[in-house]
Protein backbone atom coordinates (compact mmCIF):
# COMPACT_ATOMS: atom_id res chain seq x y z
CA UNK A 1 0.00 0.00 0.00
CA UNK A 2 1.41 3.58 -0.98
CA UNK A 3 2.90 5.15 2.45
CA UNK A 4 3.68 7.40 4.40
CA UNK A 5 -11.78 7.79 7.77
CA UNK A 6 -25.13 10.27 11.42
CA UNK A 7 -23.68 9.57 14.91
CA UNK A 8 -24.57 6.67 16.58
CA UNK A 9 -26.93 6.95 20.16
CA UNK A 10 -25.11 6.43 23.24
CA UNK A 11 -26.88 3.11 24.36
CA UNK A 12 -26.35 1.80 21.26
CA UNK A 13 -22.69 2.74 20.48
CA UNK A 14 -22.19 1.61 24.42
CA UNK A 15 -23.48 -1.81 23.77
CA UNK A 16 -21.67 -2.47 20.73
CA UNK A 17 -18.30 -1.39 22.41
CA UNK A 18 -18.97 -3.90 25.36
CA UNK A 19 -19.77 -6.60 22.75
CA UNK A 20 -16.61 -6.37 21.39
CA UNK A 21 -14.71 -6.29 24.47
CA UNK A 22 -13.34 -2.60 24.63
CA UNK A 23 -12.91 -1.52 28.00
CA UNK A 24 -15.04 2.13 27.82
CA UNK A 25 -17.47 2.86 25.10
CA UNK A 26 -15.40 5.57 22.38
CA UNK A 27 -17.22 9.28 22.09
CA UNK A 28 -19.28 9.29 19.15
CA UNK A 29 -18.29 12.36 17.44
CA UNK A 30 -16.08 15.53 17.27
CA UNK A 31 -17.74 17.73 19.50
CA UNK A 32 -16.95 21.13 18.10
CA UNK A 33 -15.38 23.01 21.21
CA UNK A 34 -12.99 26.26 21.03
CA UNK A 35 -11.20 24.79 24.11
CA UNK A 36 -9.03 21.35 24.03
CA UNK A 37 -6.61 20.28 26.91
CA UNK A 38 -3.50 22.56 27.33
CA UNK A 39 -1.40 20.01 26.49
CA UNK A 40 -3.49 18.97 23.12
CA UNK A 41 -3.14 22.91 22.44
CA UNK A 42 0.55 22.67 23.33
CA UNK A 43 0.96 19.97 21.10
CA UNK A 44 -0.84 21.45 17.96
CA UNK A 45 1.05 24.04 18.15
CA UNK A 46 4.70 22.75 18.60
CA UNK A 47 3.92 20.39 15.50
CA UNK A 48 2.97 23.35 13.54
CA UNK A 49 6.13 25.37 14.08
CA UNK A 50 7.79 21.97 12.45
CA UNK A 51 6.03 22.73 9.08
CA UNK A 52 7.09 26.92 9.49
CA UNK A 53 10.63 25.83 10.66
CA UNK A 54 11.22 22.78 7.65
CA UNK A 55 9.53 24.24 4.80
CA UNK A 56 10.97 25.90 2.04
CA UNK A 57 10.44 29.36 1.73
CA UNK A 58 11.46 29.97 -1.44
CA UNK A 59 8.97 26.89 -3.31
CA UNK A 60 7.15 25.63 -0.68
CA UNK A 61 8.25 22.02 -0.41
CA UNK A 62 8.38 20.40 2.94
CA UNK A 63 10.69 17.54 3.52
CA UNK A 64 9.23 13.99 3.95
CA UNK A 65 11.60 13.83 7.45
CA UNK A 66 13.72 16.01 9.38
CA UNK A 67 16.20 16.68 10.88
CA UNK A 68 17.80 13.78 8.71
CA UNK A 69 18.22 15.28 5.52
CA UNK A 70 15.58 14.81 2.81
CA UNK A 71 13.93 15.27 -0.31
CA UNK A 72 10.36 16.83 -0.49
CA UNK A 73 6.94 14.81 -0.30
CA UNK A 74 3.91 16.07 -2.18
CA UNK A 75 1.81 14.94 0.22
CA UNK A 76 3.51 16.69 3.28
CA UNK A 77 3.03 19.33 0.96
CA UNK A 78 -0.71 19.64 0.94
CA UNK A 79 -0.26 19.43 4.53
CA UNK A 80 1.63 22.35 4.77
CA UNK A 81 -0.82 24.21 3.40
CA UNK A 82 -3.85 23.18 5.10
CA UNK A 83 -1.59 24.14 8.35
CA UNK A 84 -1.10 27.40 7.46
CA UNK A 85 -4.69 29.06 7.50
CA UNK A 86 -5.18 27.12 11.03
CA UNK A 87 -2.06 28.87 12.04
CA UNK A 88 -3.93 31.73 11.01
CA UNK A 89 -6.91 31.16 12.99
CA UNK A 90 -4.98 30.18 16.13
CA UNK A 91 -3.04 33.51 15.97
CA UNK A 92 0.10 31.27 15.27
CA UNK A 93 0.82 32.90 11.70
CA UNK A 94 -0.21 36.38 10.40
CA UNK A 95 -2.54 35.95 7.18
CA UNK A 96 0.09 37.51 4.97
CA UNK A 97 2.60 35.23 5.56
CA UNK A 98 0.34 32.35 5.38
CA UNK A 99 -0.81 33.68 2.07
CA UNK A 100 2.65 34.34 1.02
CA UNK A 101 3.51 31.00 1.71
CA UNK A 102 0.23 29.60 0.08
CA UNK A 103 1.16 31.26 -3.20
CA UNK A 104 4.87 30.29 -3.55
CA UNK A 105 4.21 27.05 -3.68
CA UNK A 106 1.29 27.41 -5.95
CA UNK A 107 2.97 29.33 -7.94
CA UNK A 108 5.95 26.93 -7.86
CA UNK A 109 3.86 23.85 -9.08
CA UNK A 110 1.74 25.96 -11.45
CA UNK A 111 5.44 26.35 -13.66
CA UNK A 112 7.07 23.51 -12.54
CA UNK A 113 8.17 21.48 -15.52
CA UNK A 114 6.26 18.55 -16.74
CA UNK A 115 6.78 15.82 -19.00
CA UNK A 116 7.22 12.01 -19.88
CA UNK A 117 10.98 11.88 -19.26
CA UNK A 118 13.05 10.32 -16.32
CA UNK A 119 14.44 13.41 -15.42
CA UNK A 120 14.46 17.24 -14.90
CA UNK A 121 10.48 17.32 -14.65
CA UNK A 122 8.10 17.51 -11.45
CA UNK A 123 5.73 15.40 -12.69
CA UNK A 124 3.49 14.24 -15.77
CA UNK A 125 -0.05 14.60 -16.99
CA UNK A 126 -1.13 17.00 -14.45
CA UNK A 127 0.20 14.47 -11.62
CA UNK A 128 3.56 14.83 -9.60
CA UNK A 129 6.02 12.30 -8.60
CA UNK A 130 5.52 11.26 -4.98
CA UNK A 131 9.20 12.93 -3.43
CA UNK A 132 11.18 16.40 -5.05
CA UNK A 133 14.30 17.51 -4.86
CA UNK A 134 13.97 19.78 -1.86
CA UNK A 135 15.94 22.47 -3.62
CA UNK A 136 14.90 22.08 -7.87
CA UNK A 137 11.73 20.44 -7.61
CA UNK A 138 12.37 17.96 -9.93
CA UNK A 139 11.71 14.22 -9.51
CA UNK A 140 14.03 12.40 -7.08
CA UNK A 141 16.08 9.81 -8.16
CA UNK A 142 13.31 6.91 -9.54
CA UNK A 143 10.59 7.80 -7.39
CA UNK A 144 6.83 7.49 -8.92
CA UNK A 145 4.05 9.43 -10.10
CA UNK A 146 1.85 8.94 -6.99
CA UNK A 147 -1.71 9.48 -7.52
CA UNK A 148 -2.21 9.26 -3.85
CA UNK A 149 0.31 12.02 -2.77
CA UNK A 150 -1.00 13.43 -5.86
CA UNK A 151 -4.57 14.30 -4.34
CA UNK A 152 -3.15 15.13 -0.94
CA UNK A 153 -1.40 17.99 -2.50
CA UNK A 154 -4.11 19.05 -4.30
CA UNK A 155 -6.38 18.52 -1.05
CA UNK A 156 -4.45 21.39 0.68
CA UNK A 157 -4.43 23.58 -2.47
CA UNK A 158 -8.03 23.42 -2.47
CA UNK A 159 -8.56 24.05 0.89
CA UNK A 160 -6.56 27.28 0.33
CA UNK A 161 -8.55 28.03 -2.21
CA UNK A 162 -11.26 28.01 0.18
CA UNK A 163 -9.66 29.50 2.99
CA UNK A 164 -8.20 32.62 0.83
CA UNK A 165 -11.95 34.10 0.15
CA UNK A 166 -10.74 37.40 -0.01
CA UNK A 167 -10.60 40.37 -2.61
CA UNK A 168 -6.69 41.11 -2.35
CA UNK A 169 -5.02 40.14 -5.84
CA UNK A 170 -2.93 37.06 -4.30
CA UNK A 171 -6.03 34.99 -2.86
CA UNK A 172 -7.85 35.81 -6.06
CA UNK A 173 -4.62 33.87 -7.71
CA UNK A 174 -4.52 31.57 -5.27
CA UNK A 175 -7.93 30.50 -6.40
CA UNK A 176 -7.03 30.81 -9.67
CA UNK A 177 -4.26 28.34 -9.44
CA UNK A 178 -5.65 25.79 -7.00
CA UNK A 179 -8.31 25.00 -9.86
CA UNK A 180 -5.83 25.46 -12.68
CA UNK A 181 -3.69 23.13 -11.19
CA UNK A 182 -6.68 20.31 -10.53
CA UNK A 183 -7.93 20.79 -14.00
CA UNK A 184 -4.93 19.56 -15.90
CA UNK A 185 -4.91 16.26 -13.97
CA UNK A 186 -5.48 13.59 -16.60
CA UNK A 187 -7.39 11.27 -14.10
CA UNK A 188 -9.06 8.91 -17.19
CA UNK A 189 -5.24 8.43 -18.48
CA UNK A 190 -4.49 6.44 -15.06
CA UNK A 191 -7.40 3.95 -15.76
CA UNK A 192 -5.85 1.47 -17.13
CA UNK A 193 -7.53 -1.42 -16.02
CA UNK A 194 -11.94 -1.10 -16.07
CA UNK A 195 -12.64 1.11 -13.89
CA UNK A 196 -9.86 0.94 -11.43
CA UNK A 197 -7.20 3.83 -11.04
CA UNK A 198 -3.52 2.90 -10.88
CA UNK A 199 -1.57 3.99 -7.55
CA UNK A 200 1.49 5.16 -10.07
CA UNK A 201 3.53 5.78 -12.76
CA UNK A 202 7.28 5.32 -13.32
CA UNK A 203 8.80 6.07 -17.22
CA UNK A 204 10.77 3.68 -16.97
CA UNK A 205 8.69 1.06 -15.95
CA UNK A 206 5.13 2.31 -17.43
CA UNK A 207 2.16 2.08 -14.86
CA UNK A 208 2.15 0.16 -11.19
CA UNK A 209 0.14 -2.99 -11.05
CA UNK A 210 -1.38 -2.00 -8.25
CA UNK A 211 -5.13 -0.22 -8.43
CA UNK A 212 -7.15 1.65 -5.70
CA UNK A 213 -9.65 -1.07 -5.66
CA UNK A 214 -9.71 -1.80 -1.66
CA UNK A 215 -10.83 0.74 1.06
CA UNK A 216 -7.95 2.15 2.32
CA UNK A 217 -6.99 5.98 1.99
CA UNK A 218 -7.91 5.76 -1.64
CA UNK A 219 -10.96 7.20 -1.63
CA UNK A 220 -10.35 10.88 -1.65
CA UNK A 221 -8.58 9.84 -5.00
CA UNK A 222 -11.88 8.60 -6.82
CA UNK A 223 -13.95 11.90 -5.15
CA UNK A 224 -11.37 13.80 -7.01
CA UNK A 225 -11.26 11.91 -10.20
CA UNK A 226 -15.28 11.60 -10.13
CA UNK A 227 -15.57 15.70 -9.59
CA UNK A 228 -13.04 16.70 -12.48
CA UNK A 229 -14.70 19.17 -14.95
CA UNK A 230 -12.14 18.42 -17.25
CA UNK A 231 -11.15 14.69 -17.10
CA UNK A 232 -13.63 13.36 -15.04
CA UNK A 233 -13.77 9.31 -14.02
CA UNK A 234 -18.08 7.80 -14.02
CA UNK A 235 -19.61 6.10 -10.82
CA UNK A 236 -18.35 2.96 -11.87
CA UNK A 237 -14.72 3.35 -10.42
CA UNK A 238 -17.08 4.37 -7.45
CA UNK A 239 -19.20 0.90 -7.86
CA UNK A 240 -15.88 -1.00 -8.63
CA UNK A 241 -14.55 0.20 -5.47
CA UNK A 242 -17.08 -0.45 -2.93
CA UNK A 243 -17.96 -3.77 -4.82
CA UNK A 244 -14.73 -5.63 -2.84
CA UNK A 245 -16.00 -4.78 0.68
CA UNK A 246 -16.73 -7.35 1.52
CA UNK A 247 -13.03 -8.47 1.80
CA UNK A 248 -12.57 -5.76 4.72
CA UNK A 249 -15.95 -6.05 6.66
CA UNK A 250 -15.15 -7.60 9.92
CA UNK A 251 -15.40 -7.73 13.36
CA UNK A 252 -12.12 -9.44 14.16
CA UNK A 253 -10.69 -6.35 16.33
CA UNK A 254 -13.75 -4.61 17.76
CA UNK A 255 -16.70 -3.22 16.59
CA UNK A 256 -17.70 -4.43 12.91
CA UNK A 257 -16.57 -2.11 10.35
CA UNK A 258 -14.57 -1.70 6.47
CA UNK A 259 -10.95 -2.83 8.37
CA UNK A 260 -7.81 -1.64 7.11
CA UNK A 261 -4.97 -1.90 9.16
CA UNK A 262 -2.99 1.02 9.45
CA UNK A 263 -4.48 4.17 11.26
CA UNK A 264 -3.91 6.39 8.13
CA UNK A 265 -6.65 4.74 6.03
CA UNK A 266 -8.90 5.80 8.35
CA UNK A 267 -7.81 9.06 8.65
CA UNK A 268 -5.86 10.52 5.15
CA UNK A 269 -9.45 11.23 3.35
CA UNK A 270 -11.10 12.87 6.59
CA UNK A 271 -9.29 15.54 6.99
CA UNK A 272 -11.00 17.34 4.03
CA UNK A 273 -14.07 15.14 3.66
CA UNK A 274 -16.56 15.89 6.43
CA UNK A 275 -18.28 12.44 5.95
CA UNK A 276 -20.91 12.65 9.01
CA UNK A 277 -24.08 12.17 8.06
CA UNK A 278 -23.45 11.81 4.25
CA UNK A 279 -24.41 7.89 2.54
CA UNK A 280 -23.40 6.29 -0.61
CA UNK A 281 -25.35 2.94 -1.44
CA UNK A 282 -23.53 1.03 0.47
CA UNK A 283 -23.34 2.61 3.65
CA UNK A 284 -27.55 3.17 3.17
CA UNK A 285 -27.27 -0.15 2.72
CA UNK A 286 -26.49 -0.76 6.40
CA UNK A 287 -28.76 1.23 7.88
CA UNK A 288 -30.97 -1.50 8.74
CA UNK A 289 -28.15 -2.97 10.75
CA UNK A 290 -25.98 -0.72 12.05
CA UNK A 291 -28.38 3.30 12.35
CA UNK A 292 -26.71 6.00 11.46
CA UNK A 293 -23.79 4.45 9.82
CA UNK A 294 -21.34 6.31 8.07
CA UNK A 295 -17.64 6.03 6.84
CA UNK A 296 -16.76 9.07 9.71
CA UNK A 297 -18.87 5.80 12.20
CA UNK A 298 -16.48 3.33 10.13
CA UNK A 299 -13.58 5.50 11.55
CA UNK A 300 -15.12 5.73 15.14
CA UNK A 301 -14.69 2.11 15.22
CA UNK A 302 -11.70 1.42 13.45
CA UNK A 303 -9.75 3.49 16.27
CA UNK A 304 -12.01 1.67 18.82
CA UNK A 305 -10.68 -1.62 17.59
CA UNK A 306 -7.21 -0.34 17.53
CA UNK A 307 -7.05 0.09 21.42
CA UNK A 308 -9.02 -2.93 21.53
CA UNK A 309 -6.06 -4.52 20.17
CA UNK A 310 -3.64 -2.57 22.42
CA UNK A 311 -5.64 -3.66 25.26
CA UNK A 312 -5.66 -7.43 24.04
CA UNK A 313 -1.90 -7.09 23.17
CA UNK A 314 -2.25 -10.10 21.71
CA UNK A 315 1.52 -10.72 20.57
CA UNK A 316 2.69 -9.19 24.24
CA UNK A 317 4.72 -6.17 23.28
CA UNK A 318 5.69 -3.83 25.85
CA UNK A 319 3.74 -0.80 26.91
CA UNK A 320 0.66 -1.85 24.92
CA UNK A 321 -2.76 -0.84 27.11
CA UNK A 322 -5.79 1.07 27.12
CA UNK A 323 -3.68 4.48 27.10
CA UNK A 324 -0.81 3.66 25.43
CA UNK A 325 -1.78 2.34 21.28
CA UNK A 326 -1.43 3.24 17.91
CA UNK A 327 -0.76 1.48 14.68
CA UNK A 328 -0.27 2.82 11.76
CA UNK A 329 2.76 3.74 8.53
CA UNK A 330 5.93 4.86 10.17
CA UNK A 331 9.17 4.46 10.93
CA UNK A 332 10.74 1.28 12.81
CA UNK A 333 13.86 0.38 14.04
CA UNK A 334 15.24 -1.85 11.13
CA UNK A 335 14.63 -5.36 9.41
CA UNK A 336 16.05 -7.83 11.44
CA UNK A 337 15.36 -10.50 14.46
CA UNK A 338 16.37 -10.48 17.92
CA UNK A 339 15.58 -13.18 20.85
CA UNK A 340 13.94 -10.75 23.78
CA UNK A 341 12.86 -12.68 26.67
CA UNK A 342 13.27 -16.39 25.11
CA UNK A 343 10.84 -15.18 22.28
CA UNK A 344 12.14 -14.25 18.75
CA UNK A 345 10.74 -10.81 17.89
CA UNK A 346 10.88 -9.69 13.62
CA UNK A 347 11.27 -5.28 13.45
CA UNK A 348 11.17 -3.63 10.46
CA UNK A 349 12.21 -0.11 9.45
CA UNK A 350 9.80 1.93 7.64
CA UNK A 351 6.44 -0.10 7.45
CA UNK A 352 2.88 -0.17 7.19
CA UNK A 353 1.63 -1.89 11.06
CA UNK A 354 -1.47 -2.41 12.41
CA UNK A 355 -4.02 -5.31 13.59
CA UNK A 356 -3.61 -8.79 11.32
CA UNK A 357 -1.04 -6.78 9.64
CA UNK A 358 2.40 -5.95 10.49
CA UNK A 359 2.81 -5.59 13.78
CA UNK A 360 6.40 -5.34 15.85
CA UNK A 361 5.81 -3.35 18.84
CA UNK A 362 6.28 -0.36 17.11
CA UNK A 363 3.93 2.76 18.42
CA UNK A 364 3.38 5.97 16.20
CA UNK A 365 1.73 9.17 18.30
CA UNK A 366 0.06 10.35 14.80
CA UNK A 367 -2.26 7.08 14.50
CA UNK A 368 -3.66 8.15 18.24
CA UNK A 369 -3.54 12.09 17.85
CA UNK A 370 -4.60 11.87 14.04
CA UNK A 371 -7.46 10.16 15.11
CA UNK A 372 -8.66 12.98 17.58
CA UNK A 373 -12.03 13.62 16.03
CA UNK A 374 -13.17 9.69 16.33
CA UNK A 375 -12.54 9.49 20.01
CA UNK A 376 -11.07 12.75 21.58
CA UNK A 377 -11.27 11.53 24.97
CA UNK A 378 -9.28 8.55 24.40
CA UNK A 379 -6.94 10.20 22.46
CA UNK A 380 -6.31 13.02 25.34
CA UNK A 381 -5.93 9.89 27.41
CA UNK A 382 -3.27 8.92 24.85
CA UNK A 383 -1.71 11.73 24.65
CA UNK A 384 -0.89 11.90 28.47
CA UNK A 385 0.21 8.47 29.24
CA UNK A 386 2.47 9.01 26.31
CA UNK A 387 4.21 12.06 27.25
CA UNK A 388 3.91 11.00 31.11
CA UNK A 389 5.49 7.51 30.64
CA UNK A 390 7.67 8.12 27.82
CA UNK A 391 8.42 12.10 28.33
CA UNK A 392 11.49 14.36 26.37
CA UNK A 393 12.97 11.05 24.82
CA UNK A 394 9.97 10.86 22.32
CA UNK A 395 8.18 14.69 23.14
CA UNK A 396 10.54 17.49 22.05
CA UNK A 397 10.10 20.95 20.69
CA UNK A 398 8.34 19.73 17.57
CA UNK A 399 6.05 17.70 19.51
CA UNK A 400 6.18 14.10 19.12
CA UNK A 401 9.01 12.51 17.31
CA UNK A 402 8.00 9.73 14.35
CA UNK A 403 7.41 6.40 16.42
CA UNK A 404 8.97 4.06 19.24
CA UNK A 405 9.32 0.70 20.36
CA UNK A 406 9.51 0.23 24.12
CA UNK A 407 10.17 -3.98 23.66
CA UNK A 408 13.51 -3.03 21.86
CA UNK A 409 15.94 -1.71 24.60
CA UNK A 410 18.40 -3.13 22.82
CA UNK A 411 20.36 -4.26 20.79
CA UNK A 412 23.13 -5.28 18.89
CA UNK A 413 22.14 -5.05 15.12
CA UNK A 414 22.56 -2.21 12.62
CA UNK A 415 19.83 0.20 13.26
CA UNK A 416 18.08 1.42 10.44
CA UNK A 417 16.46 4.66 12.16
CA UNK A 418 16.79 6.17 15.29
CA UNK A 419 18.31 4.80 18.49
CA UNK A 420 17.98 3.50 21.77
CA UNK A 421 16.82 5.13 24.77
CA UNK A 422 17.75 3.79 28.21
CA UNK A 423 14.48 2.91 30.17
CA UNK A 424 12.50 3.79 27.10
CA UNK A 425 13.28 1.47 24.65
CA UNK A 426 14.00 2.37 20.73
CA UNK A 427 13.15 5.82 19.48
CA UNK A 428 12.82 7.16 16.14
CA UNK A 429 15.45 10.27 15.10
CA UNK A 430 13.00 12.14 13.03
CA UNK A 431 9.28 13.45 12.51
CA UNK A 432 7.92 12.51 9.18
CA UNK A 433 5.94 15.53 6.95
CA UNK A 434 3.04 12.78 6.45
CA UNK A 435 2.56 11.97 10.43
CA UNK A 436 2.84 15.60 11.76
CA UNK A 437 -0.06 16.98 9.12
CA UNK A 438 -2.54 14.68 10.83
CA UNK A 439 -2.11 15.65 14.12
CA UNK A 440 -2.17 19.71 13.48
CA UNK A 441 -5.22 19.08 11.00
CA UNK A 442 -7.73 16.63 13.04
CA UNK A 443 -7.19 18.62 16.01
CA UNK A 444 -8.42 21.05 14.56
CA UNK A 445 -11.35 19.30 12.89
CA UNK A 446 -11.79 18.37 16.41
CA UNK A 447 -12.07 21.50 18.20
CA UNK A 448 -13.09 24.04 15.67
CA UNK A 449 -14.29 22.06 12.55
CA UNK A 450 -11.56 24.24 10.58
CA UNK A 451 -11.21 22.42 7.53
CA UNK A 452 -14.72 20.45 7.23
CA UNK A 453 -16.53 23.78 7.56
CA UNK A 454 -14.91 25.34 4.38
CA UNK A 455 -14.64 22.11 2.47
CA UNK A 456 -18.08 21.11 2.37
CA UNK A 457 -18.52 23.77 0.20
CA UNK A 458 -15.81 22.80 -2.23
CA UNK A 459 -17.67 22.32 -5.90
CA UNK A 460 -15.09 19.99 -6.88
CA UNK A 461 -15.48 17.50 -4.08
CA UNK A 462 -19.07 17.89 -3.38
CA UNK A 463 -19.24 16.69 -7.25
CA UNK A 464 -17.30 14.04 -6.69
CA UNK A 465 -19.39 12.94 -4.06
CA UNK A 466 -22.45 13.14 -5.93
CA UNK A 467 -21.36 11.67 -8.37
CA UNK A 468 -20.65 8.71 -6.15
CA UNK A 469 -24.18 8.38 -5.06
CA UNK A 470 -23.75 10.55 -1.70
CA UNK A 471 -26.71 11.96 -0.24
CA UNK A 472 -27.92 13.33 3.05
CA UNK A 473 -26.83 15.30 5.43
CA UNK A 474 -25.13 19.20 4.96
CA UNK A 475 -24.49 17.00 1.01
CA UNK A 476 -28.02 18.19 0.14
CA UNK A 477 -27.41 21.48 1.89
CA UNK A 478 -24.76 22.70 -0.05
Amino acid sequence: MDRRNFLMGSTMAAAAMAAAGCATPFAQGPGRSPTVDPGIDELQRRTFDWFVHVTNRDNGLTPDRWPRRSFASIAAVGFALTCWPIGVERGWMTREEARERTLITLRFFHEAPQGPQATGVTGHKGFFYHFLDMETGHRYRDTELSTVDTTLLLGGMLFAARWFDGDHADEAEIRRLAQAIYERVEWDWTEIRPNRITMGWRPERGFIEADWNVYNEGMLVLLLAMGSPTHPLPKAVWDEWCGVYDRSWTDEYGPAHLHFAPLFGHQYSHIFVDFRGIHDEFMRSKQAEIPGFDYFQNSVRAVAAQRNYAIRNPMGWAGYSADVWGLTACDGPGDFRQVIDGRERQFFSYSARGPGERDDGTLAPTAALGSMPFAPAEVTACFHAMKTRYGAAIYTEYGFLDSFNPTLAATDRELRHGRIVPGVGWVDGDYLGIDQGPIVIQIENHRTDAVWRRMRGEPNITRGLRVAGFTGGWLDRA
